[in-house]
């Protein structure tokens, strides 16, 4: 961090869009305005969690700016309110204790909800700043701000602070005074400070409105539930110094607090655990092992060549990139699964991993496919591998909870998905607090594209005038919120796995499903991270063919299973040459059907192409027609170059 600790100040409260109805402005708004203002730093302070951290982590990256991990965590104290206390984080210790307390407090309520106590505050002190927000002194009686002030001045020493707030409103000279009061008596010093809830003044209307949201109240009714100003936005340093200008050492506090947090977030290291067993193999040994194993089990012990050597070949660079664990696991949910007789099929381009075959993850035999390893794992990408199990949908619990089990929900969480605006739910709840009739809302909603966006004539198609008042405001709220998290949700099957405690890595929190806890990173912020995921899906695909294997064995007596069903059964594409498929898993949509006659299938191979080449890019780009006619012999075939003929052809 670099700059003049005279000229400027560092915004300390900071709570986006991820603190859920809260704030109205982006993570990545607030680094972006920031750096357009020249200012040092910003602290990224959602609501009892750090929901929004990968995205702000990654745009300070971008724009040269230091960024302070904090959060605003919501304390509960006997017989009173609930209030705030500020933590940022200072260094590697303090991040892992920020994810604690926060896991601490969402795991004890209920989904949505979060409280820690006082003394759990304390016990998690060691490398966090704390700061006595405005809240606390209005909520709190006298002597309980003594009390718990004195608890936490003895935690926290010289790293906790009382925050002075100026919001030009009417009980801001009476709470300062207050909070000066209290300082003075614990002998804390005051940091300058604002509650920023949004980058920019334009977004106060969408913030009162994903306020009256939040507390399910119209904008009518919402009285003093809303600010009364737009003094919450982000502001420039000399705007800032004037507003405390008989305070500067509060206002320069702000910078010597920026300067004790030193941590960054890619100072977290992510290694994937070990799968060690009981006979003192490493995780490649381990893993050469029951490959090797897996393949003569495949063949009879007759292994052909070709796949001895591509063998060798991947788990050399398995090796060398630290994922033998990995494979390791998956390995040991599919064997679970054969044991409890749970059908499971890996899928994807791990179809192309002679190991994943050999372990029995796919039963593609990709030496035989010609398929690309490549394409699944490479050196080059320096991406990690990436599995997706289909399971059949009516077991896959059963699964999630063996995972939990084995691993333990210390060691293992569900990764998140954000529930985000699109414009027939930004209509519905917009719609509500602004008191437009529900019928009016439901008509308006079957109107709507549900990823596109609503504009006037929407409301002339269903008869309503768009010159109305509040119908201009639900178009313009509206369109604003598109794309807004709305609440957390979880990933269809997506598990992160840790070697150290899960919470000290990234904070933890109940799902809505029983028994289900989840991280509070989604898809995209663990690719970030860097972190590996193990995705273990419902397929429902799965669980018809289960039950066909269950039907041929008692009413046939023979048993099928993933791995033997016949290939080339002529009754079987006889009927797929007709496009007699309804019903039938990936080829039974308008468009798989009406190929189906015209590609004629005779092999297994050509299914793949069939299913290949009916996507909207084959078809845009111009690829289907070419290959017909192609195929069937009536236009020559031609390479742009020689060297390309073993992948093209």
């Amino acid at each position: 961090m670099s700059g003049s600790a005279d000229l400027l100040y560092v915004p300390l409260w900071c709570k986006s869009n991820y603190s859920f109805l809260e704030g109205a402005s982006f993570p990545e708004q607030y680094v972006t305005k920031a750096a357009e203002l020249g200012l040092p730093s910003i602290a990224l302070t959602d609501c009892d969690g750090i929901y929004g951290a990968v995205k702000a982590h990654a745009a300070a990256q971008r724009h040269g700016i230091h960024l302070i991990i904090g959060s605003e965590i919501t304390v509960r104290v006997p017989d009173s309110p609930t209030f705030s206390v500020l933590f940022l984080v200072q260094d590697h210790r303090g991040y892992a204790n920020l994810c604690s307390l926060i896991t601490t407090g969402r795991r004890r309520c209920k989904k949505g909800e979060s409280e820690v106590s006082v003394h759990e505050c304390c016990d998690h002190a060691q490398g966090l700043v704390a700061i006595w927000l405005p809240n606390a002194v209005s909520k709190l009686e006298r002597q309980q701000n003594f009390k718990f002030l004195g608890m936490l001045k003895d935690a926290f020493g010289k790293c906790l602070w009382m925050m002075i707030c100026r919001h030009y409103q009417i009980r801001d000279p009476h709470i300062e005074r207050n909070s000066r009061q209290y300082a003075k008596h614990c002998a804390i010093r005051t940091a300058a400070g604002r509650e920023i809830l949004y980058h920019s003044a334009a977004q106060q209307p969408i913030q009162d409105v994903t306020s009256c949201i939040r507390q399910r109240i119209t904008l009518s009714h919402s009285k003093n539930l809303l600010h009364p100003n737009a003094s919450h936005e982000l502001i420039e340093s000399r705007k800032f110094l004037t507003v405390f200008s008989d305070d500067p050492g509060s206002v320069h506090a702000t910078f010597e607090i920026a300067q004790q947090c030193d941590f960054r977030l890619d100072q977290v290291r992510y290694t994937y655990p070990e799968e060690v067993g009981g006979d003192a193999l490493t995780s490649d040994e381990k893993l050469r092992k029951l490959a090797h194993a897996g393949a003569a089990d495949r063949f009879k012990g007759q292994l052909p060549e070709m796949l001895d050597q591509q063998l060798d070949r991947e788990l050399k660079l398995i090796g060398e990139l630290g994922y033998s664990s990995y494979f390791l696991t998956m390995h040991r949910i599919v064997k679970w699964c054969e044991q409890q007789n749970i059908l499971c099929q890996g899928r994807g381009s791990a179809a192309n991993s002679a190991v994943c075959f050999c372990l029995g993850i796919t039963h593609i035999d990709p030496i035989d496919m010609d398929l690309l390893f490549e394409r699944f794992l490479s050196r080059e990408r320096d991406e990690p591998p990436d599995i997706d199990l289909d399971i059949e949908h009516e077991r896959r619990e059963e699964v999630i909870q063996y995972v939990y089990r084995t691993y333990g929900r210390d060691h293992a969480a569900m990764v998140a998905v954000v529930i985000r605006y699109r414009i027939r739910s930004a209509v519905r709840d917009v719609g509500a607090v602004l008191d437009i009739p529900e019928p009016e809302l439901q008509r308006l909603s079957k109107q709507l594209d549900h990823h596109g966006q609503i504009t006037p004539n929407d409301f002339v198609k269903v008869g309503l005038n768009p010159s109305i008042h509040s119908y201009q405001l639900l178009i313009r709220l509206s369109n604003a919120i598109v794309g807004f998290p709305r609440h957390l949700s979880v990933h269809p099957g997506g598990f992160v796995f840790t070697t150290g405690a899960i919470h000290q890595a990234i904070p933890v929190e109940n799902a809505t499903m029983a028994d289900r806890t989840v991280i509070q990173w989604e898809k995209d912020d663990i690719e970030t991270m860097k972190i590996f995921k193990v995705d273990l899906l419902g397929l429902g695909a799965l669980t018809q063919l289960h039950r066909c294997f269950d039907l041929i064995r008692q009413h046939h007596g023979i048993s099928l299973g993933m791995h033997s069903i016949p290939k080339d059964d002529p009754d079987v594409f006889a009927m797929l040459q007709k496009a007699d498929t309804t019903g039938v898993f990936q080829i039974e949509s308008r468009a798989q059907m009406s190929m189906l006659p015209r590609l004629k299938p005779r092999r297994w191979y050509d299914l793949v192409v069939q299913i290949a080449i009916v996507r909207p890019g084959p078809i845009t780009g111009g690829m289907v027609h070419p290959y017909l006619r192609r195929r069937d012999a009536k236009e020559p075939v031609e390479y742009p170059h020689p060297c390309l003929e073993p992948v093209l052809g």
